[in-house]
């Protein structure tokens, strides 16, 4: 144990670096392991959040993909290609997408179109107004606590960045594992 790694430890009341598989975090670089875990708590809660936000706001039984494909084709008011949805949101199973936007079509949330020969996909009237009363009840409900936290915004966006970057260490170690 190096003496950064000591002192790390000491200021953890000696638990070690906070992780779900200690096997991991033993190698090179425990912060990863760290990292790894936070982001599966916040997903989790994320999802959570996304799903009881959405049935608050009017429209139950959404999944998590449901929400953010919904607010995905609500981005700046214009039709999106099923790619450029995936594209956004790294999504890799293109199935998945195709069956949320069903799924929110079927709900009146989402109308198809077309664009050329390329079929697309828009907002509908009903799938705005959900998008804004989600938007009303996450400032109110997440966004506000959040704040009164008294975070930087500045190092928030900082670390979304950072993970972004990160993201993207993970799919080319997914890509070099998948030709192994």
């Amino acid at each position: 144990m190096t003496d950064s790694s000591q002192s790390e430890d000491i200021a953890r009341g000696g638990i070690g670096p906070v992780v779900s598989a200690a096997h991991l975090a033993s190698g090179a670089m425990p912060a990863l392991s760290e990292v790894e875990f936070a982001v599966t708590m916040m997903v989790n809660a994320y999802h959570r959040w996304m799903v009881r936000c959405m049935a608050a706001a009017g429209a139950p039984g959404m999944s998590p993909l449901d929400t953010l494909v919904l607010h995905s084709v609500n981005h700046r008011g214009r039709p999106k290609s099923l790619a450029d949805i995936c594209l956004v949101l790294n999504i890799e199973d293109t199935h998945t997408v195709t069956y949320a936007l069903k799924k929110l079509a079927a709900a009146g949330l989402v109308e198809t179109g077309k664009r050329g020969k390329e079929k697309t996909v828009a907002i509908t009237r009903a799938g705005e107004a959900i998008c804004m009363e989600y938007r009303r009840l996450r400032e109110a409900l997440l966004v506000g606590p959040v704040k009164g936290l008294g975070m930087d915004e500045m190092e928030l966006s900082r670390l979304a960045a950072t993970l972004r970057s990160v993201s993207g260490h993970y799919d080319q170690a997914a890509r070099a594992a998948a030709a192994m």
